[in-house]
């Protein structure tokens, strides 16, 4: 579930040595299965430990997630650095914004779980988003744009050799293709 380097845990056991008695530490995510999901890593006070979290026991502490948590922090990893800058935790939580779908999932929820994680942090770089709107019976997943991507000059490039190239590629099986259903107007947030 998280992995938590022999730096950080020995970090998490020098700051639990000043906390009371039984103080562990508790990693979670805020938001979680958003755009705006953010791990975290807290103490844990022994009366702060409910009956449904999940316990992972290290040598000097136990680490708590709690059940709302527990999915988005699959493949989770807790890292310590220090090098000539200072010091630096790290928490990367892959699934943390979007909940990792199986691969016998339904096609809706595997083709949007690849607009999530992959289409979509590349168009936030241009202000952009896509939604996964329906898949039509005739196999053709339909999507919504939005932000800057709503009047790019460049959304057919996007569409036909981003998008339905990488889904062709992943699910050619079960999709034949993309469509936009967008009504493209030029303004101040497209992105050129």
């Amino acid at each position: 579930m998280i992995t938590i380097s022999e730096t950080a845990q020995a970090h998490f056991t020098k700051l639990l040595s000043s906390q009371a008695e039984g103080t562990n530490i508790r990693v979670f995510v805020v938001n979680p299965g958003t755009a705006s999901a953010e791990c975290g890593v807290s103490y844990c006070p022994v009366d702060a430990v409910e009956p449904e979290d999940l316990e992972i026991k290290f040598d000097a502490f136990s680490a708590f997630i709690d059940a709302d948590s527990k999915p988005f922090l699959e493949e989770a990893e807790i890292d310590f650095t220090t090098d000539q800058m200072g010091s630096q935790l790290t928490l990367k939580a892959p699934n943390a914004k979007l909940r990792k779908v199986a691969d016998d999932a339904p096609l809706f929820d595997r083709v949007n779980y690849f607009l999530q994680s992959e289409v979509n942090p590349q168009l936030a770089g241009h202000g952009g988003e896509c939604k996964l709107m329906e898949i039509t019976e005739d196999g053709y997943a339909v999507l919504q744009f939005g932000g800057g991507c709503n009047g790019c000059s460049q959304i057919d490039v996007t569409v036909k050799d981003g998008i339905e190239t990488q889904l062709l590629e992943l699910m050619g099986d079960e999709i034949k293709g993309v469509r936009d259903m967008t009504e493209h107007q030029r303004g101040e947030h497209s992105y050129y």
